[in-house]
């Protein structure tokens, strides 16, 4: 899956992946990551989700990343914010009040570029990935954390035979897989949800990067 796919689909507004709402998987489970008020945080592959909007409301520094252009404006014009913009090696920086977007390829990312982080909000990142891309994208995860970062993922997991990706289906066994070698994992819950009129399965898990 290369990076032309996702810029048709924002070019197109095939966008039946981007969620209008704040994900109610973060607002029930966040809190129990308890993660400082003015912790920097983390969202990969974010699109133009107002989850950024939530977790700047809990008093965070949010970074998000993405690579479309047209999604990282549409989330600062649809939300009425007035970006700074500026240019930082291959990347656009957009910055609005306590909200940093870095437009550009997220696996290129350093940790330099990206600064510290504190905590990871990953709901849109891991599953829309294909399996072949996965563990270079948790590689990229682990280089731009370190000992002590708390992670929020949100999976999906269904019948991949009934609704074509993406989102692809990442059971538990593939988490564990992914994590278990340098983070604690957690269950914390899960919630029904509807995809293309077909009802998946959404869990969160909190990891610890040790």
């Amino acid at each position: 899956m290369q990076n032309e796919f996702w810029h048709e689909k924002w070019r197109t507004k095939d966008l039946g992946f981007h969620q209008a709402a704040t994900h109610p998987l973060l607002k029930k489970y966040w809190p129990q990551l308890a993660p400082a008020r003015h912790s920097r945080v983390l969202v990969p592959l974010c699109g133009k989700s107002s989850d950024l909007l939530w977790l700047e409301r809990c008093g965070h520094r949010v970074l998000g990343v993405e690579l479309s252009p047209i999604a990282a404006r549409a989330f600062f014009a649809e939300n009425d914010l007035s970006a700074k913009q500026s240019e930082q090696m291959a990347y656009k920086r957009y910055c609005a009040g306590n909200i940093e977007l870095l437009c550009g390829d997220f696996f290129a990312l350093t940790r330099d570029l990206v600064g510290e982080v504190h905590a990871v909000f990953d709901r849109a990142a891991l599953v829309a990935l294909p399996e072949m891309m996965r563990l270079d994208y948790v590689k990229k995860i682990r280089a731009l954390t370190g000992p002590g970062v708390q992670v929020l993922l949100v999976i999906a997991d269904f019948d991949s035979n009934e609704i074509s990706p993406p989102p692809f289906a990442v059971p538990e066994a593939e988490v564990r897989r992914l994590y278990q070698g340098w983070c604690e994992i957690k269950v914390l819950g899960e919630i029904e949800a509807q995809l293309r009129d077909k009802t998946v399965l959404e869990v969160a898990y909190q990891l610890l990067v040790r």
